[in-house]
């Protein structure tokens, strides 16, 4: 049992996480067998990731000024919290990968950059590519109208030495 100094310090410290993280998603894992849970965070870790089965009182307490707030009435029942300070995309991909293999794994909501997720808006960003995948996208697009000005203007220029070719070929074969 937890004293009193350590349960402050238990809200303080996952406060502080709620109020640094990037993506949060509240989680029921009822029903899930100790392997699996560790399976689990064993795939979040890798994509740095944190997994806290906390109390209830706990997530209400060091929510207070943080999107998760706003979805109080959410926090029943067994619970866990994937934390995530990188890539909203990556957390919501491997946390719909391992409720497709485990069907007692539920989603219930969360938050990313402030804005509450539903449980369809994580499966949308499930299916998105990764941050890197899109910036590379995004750049590919952008560098596309450059690039075909480029060769526009050296395939002006090449037909004219072309055609410029082309008559000092022919001027020679007047003279000869």
């Amino acid at each position: 049992m937890l004293s009193r100094t350590q349960k402050a310090h238990l809200v303080e410290e996952i406060g502080e996480r709620l109020k640094k993280a990037k993506t949060v998603v509240l989680t029921d894992f009822k029903g899930l067998k100790v392997e699996e849970i560790n399976e689990l965070r064993r795939n979040l870790r890798k994509e740095g990731v944190e997994y806290k089965v906390v109390k209830n009182s706990v997530i209400q307490l060091a929510g207070k000024d943080t999107p998760l707030e706003q979805i109080k009435d959410e926090i029943c029942g067994p619970n866990a919290l994937a934390i995530s300070y990188g890539d909203p995309a990556t957390l919501a991909k491997v946390l719909i990968q391992f409720r497709e293999k485990n069907d007692r794994f539920k989603l219930k909501t969360g938050f990313s950059e402030g804005k509450i997720l539903t449980l369809e808006e994580i499966e949308t960003l499930a299916k998105l590519p990764s941050r890197e995948v899109l910036v590379a996208q995004l750049l590919g697009t952008m560098s596309s109208p450059p690039r075909q000005l480029v060769n526009l203007l050296y395939n002006i220029i090449g037909k004219f030495l072309y055609l410029l070719e082309a008559i000092k070929k022919e001027k020679e074969n007047r003279e000869v």
